[in-house]
């Protein structure tokens, strides 16, 4: 499945980002992130509880970053294991337009589920992406305002 959007983001497209490679930042605005750490190959290990219909699932997987065409565009690629519940693995290209004081951010973001989580049915699962990945890009904008004590979970 494939999903796209576009957000304003209030700060300028370097600080953008540069928030956007911050640990600490993405975890913050990651629904449900409990844990993201840079292994020492550059990859980063993470740690998701998410919840899609009647199934919560714990995550664990790895996200790799492509840095190599910033700091207008990013992309991520990652996978996770969540045991019983499935496995997920994606991705989400990222570009950044400077718009005065503001960056505009576009995402296409591309995602595949197995396991039980993949028969609940696509409409659900595109619901729920579609919603998370709306939660994240919305926690970033709010982080980027400078009010994390709103960024949601």
């Amino acid at each position: 499945m494939e999903l796209n959007d576009e957000i304003t983001i209030p700060a300028k497209l370097e600080l953008v980002y540069k928030s956007l490679n911050d640990l600490e930042v993405l975890k913050s605005c990651i629904p449900g992130c409990e844990e993201l750490i840079e292994e020492e190959d550059g990859k980063l290990s993470a740690k998701v509880i998410l919840k899609i219909g009647p199934i919560k699932a714990k995550f664990k997987g790895k996200v790799t970053l492509d840095l190599s065409n910033g700091p207008t565009k990013y992309s991520l690629t990652g996978e996770g294991d969540g045991g019983v519940a499935g496995f997920a693995k994606g991705g989400a290209d990222v570009e950044l337009t400077e718009d005065g004081d503001q960056t505009i951010l576009k995402y296409v973001a591309k995602s595949e589920v197995k396991g039980k989580i993949a028969q609940l049915g696509s409409r659900l699962i595109l619901s729920t992406a579609k919603k998370l990945s709306k939660t994240f890009f919305e926690n970033f904008k709010v982080y980027m305002e400078g009010d994390k004590k709103e960024v949601l979970s």
